[in-house]
């Protein structure tokens, strides 16, 4: 039998809003993934992202968190990319 999916919702800012062309994703993923997973799966589907791979933060329900924060269903992920101005 395959491994239960979960899904959560990914809220996209910035570059990775503008590369995507969409405000959000909903996503599934093998249960016990991490928040990195998703940000692996954004920088393979859209490689024109990965050079933000080393700079980007991760948030979960509105907290930063370290990449290995295992998701469960219903999280809202956020991949936060560096930001300028002044």
């Amino acid at each position: 039998m395959a491994a239960p999916n979960i899904k959560v919702t990914v809220k996209l800012f910035a570059a990775y809003q503008e590369v995507i062309g969409l405000p959000e994703l909903e996503l599934e993923f093998p249960d016990g993934s991490t928040v990195e997973q998703v940000g692996q799966y954004l920088w393979d589907q859209y490689p024109e992202l990965a050079s933000l791979k080393s700079v980007t933060h991760f948030g979960v329900n509105l907290d930063f968190v370290p990449a290995d924060t295992l998701l469960t269903t219903g999280d809202e992920v956020v991949l936060i990319p560096p930001v300028s101005g002044g």
